[in-house]
């Protein structure tokens, strides 16, 4: 049971206890990288991009959205996998080093909690069309765009597995 007990330590379900292990993150000069996303099915890609991301600072932190803004983004067919076992399943991640969820399609509220050194995004984003952008630069930190893996994404995953049936 360490092991599990070791995971279910770095998911972060509410803004509280968020807040107090940013606050003590910081305190120990802590650099701290962020990003979010829905991480339906996680596949390569998604491990490639996180762990090129925790190689910028001492932390990563994730947050995943919610089951309801992930059927507002992707549609009343997603999420595969309920928002509990995507946690479950980032936290398990050696280089994961906390997780948490956000109920709104963008993650501005909770980086306005974290106020990250750096936040990454796929290569499907351009900094200058990313909502957050504006709230991190404010809070000082940078936002970087890490380039996506070629032929991985949740949406290619799924439209296979349909055309195959």
């Amino acid at each position: 049971m360490k092991v599990l007990n070791e995971i279910y330590k770095k998911i972060l379900i509410n803004d509280y206890t968020l807040f107090k292990v940013i606050e003590e993150l910081k305190k120990n000069q802590n650099k701290i990288v962020f990003t979010n996303g829905c991480f339906d099915i996680l596949h390569r890609g998604h491990i490639e991009y996180l762990a090129k991301g925790k190689e910028l600072g001492d932390i990563l932190i994730v947050a995943v959205n919610s089951d309801e803004s992930v059927r507002k983004l992707k549609g009343n067919n997603r999420p595969i996998n309920k928002l509990e076992d995507r946690m479950f399943l980032l936290a398990s991640l050696s280089f994961v080093d906390y997780v948490t969820s956000f109920a709104e399609t963008t993650p501005i509220e909770i980086i306005k909690i974290i106020k990250p050194h750096i936040h990454i995004k796929g290569g499907d984003y351009s900094i200058q069309k990313l909502p957050e952008r504006e709230i991190v630069e404010f809070y000082g930190g940078k936002v970087y765009i890490i380039p996506l893996i070629e032929g991985y994404s949740t949406t290619k995953i799924l439209s296979k597995n349909q055309s195959e049936h």
